[in-house]
């Protein structure tokens, strides 16, 4: 069994950061492609943010040159940093990946999620 555990979340102001994490833990082989996602109350869950094994990203125009995606292949993590955060970026954040188990199934997993608030 896989698991997503999200980290970081929390009440900030806006023009504040924060980072969130993502830790992969169980019977994990690999991880492929890993994803940020978010969805407020009354959207749709939107793409924030994607990051391939090889490090390459890309994020969702709202929010270009304020928020960075990275990983670390050696722990299994994911993060977001999250610069200059808005009220509109108010919202449940959720780890999503493609993962290998070590029994060379394939899953798409996904957190519990973590809650965003930025308050102007």
């Amino acid at each position: 069994q896989v698991q997503l555990v999200e980290s970081g979340g929390g009440l900030v102001q806006a023009g504040e950061y924060l980072t969130l994490s993502c830790a992969a833990s169980g019977s994990v082989l690999r991880l492929n492609d890993m994803r940020w996602y978010r969805q407020a109350p009354g959207n749709q869950r939107e793409l924030v943010a994607a990051v391939t094994r090889d490090g390459n990203t890309n994020y969702a125009d709202s929010v270009k040159g304020r928020f960075t995606i990275s990983r670390d292949n050696g722990k299994n993590m994911v993060y977001l940093q999250m610069n200059s955060l808005r009220r509109e970026d108010t919202a449940v954040y959720y780890c999503n990946a493609d993962v290998i188990a070590t029994t060379f199934r394939h899953f798409d997993t996904w957190g519990q999620g973590t809650q965003v608030t930025v308050s102007s």
